[in-house]
């Protein structure tokens, strides 16, 4: 692919409004944009306003970069192509009849080839006390294609200039020239410098640069407010029904209902005539007037039956849901609940509302499972029948969640009404014993989760047929609530709870699930409401189909981190599975298992004396003082045991950096691991190549170490594009080398690398599968924001996190705190920073990358979403 040839940066421009115009722009017109508050040796313009004695200018002027104003882009975007730079390229008036362009000497320069950079030769030992302000010399001098020293070089001889702030007798090294750091200015601009008025000596604490500025960030008060926010999303109720604000008569509260004097009713139910007492008992309901519990389980057994028109069933289902209306059993005495628990069950068996309720459904799906016959073959009447005593079951739910999500809400005229308790609900009597209340996977959530799969799947089958039921929707929405329900009551105590229930729930789901067609299971989780059950669902969907063909992904807790580095690559192997191969398959959905499926560990029962616990290494968790995991210091011992060992745990991070940036591929490139570099480039999901600490990637590790059989594998694996990346100097890996044979054997591994490439990514081997994983993962990302809620622009909390993480990494910035729950709100925004830089996305696969499905396409177009959302919240900075 070829390199964008307008790469931006901005400097200068104070008003963000204006500022996120101009990144529209550039986009909209094929550039690209990189925030940061320092100077990109990729970028290819900088937009000022005016001369400034800027970090980024001072570097574009010594790179030899264009540097312009905003009317650049404003006016290219008009034009609806680029524009020449030269009328737009950014000068100082110096009389009335002259101009001066401070840029222009340098840029023709490099642009002629004469000069690599402003600097070209200098070889600099830079003596600067102040951290800060060190790291921004260095950039700037390195710009200019300097060699920056921070310590005395080998070869005194080497310097030939020291640059110190403060100057001191001390400051002079083997007699090289010493300089003040507003050297760098002079040697740029010249006779210029006064007009320019240029000065990086001030320290007045008022003009301190961004990046200073951001050193004295708070993290602990940084930590708080993260913490308050993430409790906040999460106990925001996600499920939000208004029609039932107008469920009660505000001027006429009733606490409790009275039953009837309905005599009459009875006498006609004796004799047979049900329609004559349908006809009765509709009269008789009223805002805290019910007819007796017995002659409405009569009327609801008659229809049972399957002898009653349709008219009589229309009209019954309209007393049931006035019923509801008039007298709601969230806002009432207790004695309506149980006035409801009484009529909804069995006219027959009278064993509780759940298996009433699984009858119901059960016919629906004619299963022929049911707590006593009904009438067969399912009759047209009787199936609407069932269907709208669902839907009305539904309804009474929802109401009560409702009442969960909203019980401190009571309108002024309604004094002496509240909401009943949660404890005891009709929802968590049905569907929980006492003894279950702490899991979330109830046997009776479970028996739902199955007759909700096998509903779904005959909708799809049967479509036409089963969606006049709605029952597959009806389902869903039933386990949306109960999902919804159970979390609210239990996240305010025990978050832990919350987390495992949720993660029982998705293993559970996705165990039963493993016969199933993916593109079944991709649109069942498409219907979902529940943004919590999507999220929970599609992510166990998605782990066990990586399991079921064949590679692994950790089961840590969903994060933002683990989509991108994680889930993304993972889609090119999916795509690559052969549409032939039989699914391997797990226990039926009669067995009870509960345990895990997202990866190869779960799909086993675990227990404390189980093998996978005795064979994990001693240490694994250990973290030295330099931040190395077993995994870093196992690859630089080159202990190929250990690192199997590590690999096969679920929840591995291979990508695990230390204090300083460094990777576990990083450490056994530079001590010549090659072992341990053949199993990370093996695993699934695979290490990352391009990262770079300090302009050191593994490529460029490896080659500085001597460690040629190295280089050649990774190039091997990676093809040419490694040759493309570029070290803080600018030197490529093949610049590490002047020997001719070396180069070449470089070139010929990163020819079979490109060849092995071309012959595995190109091609999707299964169109269904990644199309169905596309969607889950699209999903998964798009409900995992709403749920979340990840840092955007104009959100001051969002800005000082990404201040902080512009000079901090992620493990300086978190250092302490103990709430993983922000510690990966953190990362989730330096992943979305990394998108906005134009990272991570070079890792989804080629194949991937170049299909024309619908899902895919849609994907692709949310990450390009997110990357656009990293780049304002970069040009915020």
């Amino acid at each position: 692919m070829e390199s964008c040839k307008h790469v931006f940066q901005i400097s200068g421009l104070k008003i963000r409004d204006k500022k996120r115009v101009l990144v529209q722009r550039i986009r909209q017109l094929g550039g690209k944009y990189i925030g940061g508050s320092v100077y990109q040796q990729a970028s290819t313009h900088l937009i000022i306003p005016q001369v400034l004695s800027s970090e980024k200018f001072l570097a574009a002027c010594a790179a030899g970069k264009w540097v312009v104003t905003p009317e650049y882009v404003l006016d290219s975007f008009k034009n609806g192509s680029w524009l020449a730079e030269g009328p737009y390229e950014v000068s100082i008036s110096t009389d009335a009849t002259s101009s001066f362009y401070p840029v222009r000497q340098w840029r023709e320069k490099v642009a002629s080839g004469r000069l690599g950079g402003a600097f070209q030769g200098w070889r600099v030992l830079l003596k600067v006390q102040e951290p800060a302000r060190r790291a921004m010399f260095k950039r700037l001098l390195k710009a200019g294609k300097a060699q920056v020293y921070n310590c005395p070089p080998p070869s005194p001889a080497s310097v030939t200039h020291v640059m110190a702030k403060p100057i001191t007798e001390a400051s002079e090294y083997h007699n090289a020239p010493c300089y003040p750091v507003s050297h760098i200015v002079q040697h740029l601009f010249g006779s210029n410098l006064v007009d320019m008025k240029c000065d990086l000596t001030d320290d007045h604490p008022a003009k301190k640069t961004k990046t200073e500025s951001v050193v004295d960030v708070d993290f602990s008060k940084l930590e708080s407010e993260l913490r308050d926010y993430v409790i906040k999303q999460e106990g925001r109720p996600r499920m939000c029904f208004l029609e039932f604000l107008g469920y009660h008569d505000p001027h006429s509260a009733q606490t409790q209902a009275t039953e009837t004097d309905s005599s009459n009713v009875g006498s006609m139910i004796e004799c047979g005539l049900f329609i004559e007492a349908l006809d009765s008992v509709r009269s008789d309901v009223f805002p805290g007037l019910v007819p007796p519990a017995p002659y409405l389980v009569s009327l609801l057994g008659y229809a049972q039956q399957g002898h009653a028109t349709s008219f009589y069933l229309r009209d019954l289902r309209h007393v049931m849901y006035n019923l509801l209306i008039t007298n709601p059993p969230w806002m009432a005495h207790c004695k309506v609940r149980k006035y409801f628990s009484q009529v909804l069950q069995c006219p027959r068996c009278k064993t509780g509302l759940w298996p009433f309720l699984e009858t119901a459904i059960s016919y629906c799906l004619s299963t022929g499972v049911s707590c006593h016959p009904l009438p067969g073959p399912a009759l047209p009447t009787l199936l609407q029948f069932h269907s709208d005593l669902l839907a009305f079951v539904l309804k009474l739910f929802q109401g009560e969640l409702h009442s969960v999500n909203a019980g401190d809400f009571v309108l002024p005229e309604r004094r002496g009404v509240s909401f009943a308790p949660a404890s005891g609900s009709l929802l968590y009597g049905t569907f929980w014993t006492v003894w279950e209340r702490s899991t979330l996977l109830s046997r009776a959530v479970k028996q739902l989760i199955r007759l909700l799969l096998q509903a779904f799947i005959e909708d799809c089958v049967h479509r036409d047929e089963k969606q006049k039921l709605r029952l597959a929707d009806n389902l869903l929405d039933l386990l949306s609530v109960l999902v919804e329900f159970w979390c609210q009551q239990h996240f305010k105590l025990k978050q832990t709870l919350v987390e495992k229930g949720l993660k029982d729930l998705a293993e559970h789901f996705a165990v039963i699930s493993q016969d199933v067609s993916p593109v079944v299971l991709a649109e069942l989780v498409v219907r979902i409401t529940s943004t919590r059950l999507k999220l929970v669902l599609a992510d166990g969907i998605f782990r066990s189909l990586c399991c079921r063909n064949g590679f692994t992904v950790g089961d840590e807790p969903i994060s933002f981190k683990k989509m991108v580095l994680s889930y993304l690559p993972a889609l090119g192997n999916l795509a690559q599975c052969p549409s032939g191969a039989r699914l391997r398959t797990g226990p039926t959905p009669h067995s009870g298992a509960s345990q895990g499926a997202g990866c190869s560990a779960d799909c086993s029962p675990v227990n404390e004396t189980s093998l996978e616990k005795e064979n994990v290494p001693k240490g694994l968790n250990r973290v030295n003082a330099a931040g190395e995991t077993l995994l870093h210091r196992a690859c630089k011992r080159n202990q190929v045991e250990t690192v199997l060992q590590i690999l096969a745990l679920p929840g591995t991070d291979i990508n695990v950096k230390d204090h300083a940036g460094w990777t576990p591929l990083h450490e056994a490139c530079n001590h010549g691991s090659a072992a341990c570099v053949e199993i990370l480039l093996q695993h699934r999901p695979a290490p990352i190549l391009d990262n770079q600490v300090g302009g050191v990637s593994p490529l460029h590790d490896s080659m500085l170490n001597g460690h040629m059989d190295i280089a050649k594998m990774l190039l091997e694996h990676a093809g040419s594009v490694l040759l493309q990346q570029t070290d803080g100097n600018g030197h490529t890996a093949l610049d590490l080398t002047s020997e001719t044979t070396r180069r070449e054997e470089l070139l010929h591994s990163a020819h079979v690398g490109d060849s092995a490439l071309r012959n595995f990514s190109t091609e999707v081997l299964n169109v269904p599968l990644l199309e169905a994983a596309s969607s889950l993962l699209a999903n998964l990302i798009f409900t995992y924001r709403r749920e979340q809620g990840l840092p955007h622009h104009g959100d001051s909390l969002s800005l000082t996190l990404v201040r902080a993480l512009e000079t901090h990494s992620p493990q300086k910035v978190t250092s302490g705190w103990t709430d993983q729950r922000v510690v990966r709100l953190v990362e989730d925004a330096e992943t979305l920073l990394e998108l906005g830089r134009g990272g991570y996305l070079g890792q989804i696969s080629q194949a991937v990358r170049e299909c024309k499905e619908e899902n895919t396409l849609f994907l692709m177009e949310i990450l390009e979403d997110f990357k656009y959302r990293g780049e304002m919240l970069l040009a915020d900075l």
